[in-house]
């Protein structure tokens, strides 16, 4: 196998909820195994198991994304020192993905030219997920 690097997102109870959206945002294969599954069932906080302990999915386009519910007892921090960025050329998946992820959100930057030649936005989904999404333009 190669090594890859994907983010891996906490969340504190709905961690099944942000998975089911981002599968329909970018299609692909959901997994999710919960605490119950992992014998954890009676677990301090882990809501009789359905609390996701471990949640992949595998997209179409080759994107990984994982993520859990906060571990029962552990203390959940909401960190702002990271964004997931999308970026490449196909300017109509890109954009398909930007107005799945923004409805409900936020929008930091608008998805617009930049001056730097590229389409670029921020938004924040309705999970607190900041996004950066870049959409190459061709040179010319």
């Amino acid at each position: 196998m190669t090594s890859r690097l994907n983010p891996y997102l906490s969340f504190t109870g709905d961690a099944r909820q942000a998975l089911e959206f981002y599968r329909e945002v970018f299609g692909g294969e959901l997994s999710l195994n919960t605490y119950g599954d992992f014998g954890q069932a009676d677990a301090p906080g882990s809501t009789g198991g359905e609390k996701i302990m471990h949640g992949m999915l595998e997209t179409p386009s080759g994107f990984t994304l994982m993520a859990a519910d906060t571990p029962p007892g552990m203390e959940s921090t909401a960190g702002t020192n990271f964004s997931v960025s999308l970026s490449g050329d196909d300017d109509a998946d890109l954009r398909g993905y930007w107005a799945k992820l923004s409805e409900g959100g936020s929008v930091g930057v608008p998805l617009d030219k930049q001056m730097w030649g590229d389409v670029f936005g921020m938004c924040t989904d309705r999970f607190g997920i900041p996004w950066m999404v870049n959409i190459v333009q061709a040179q010319g």
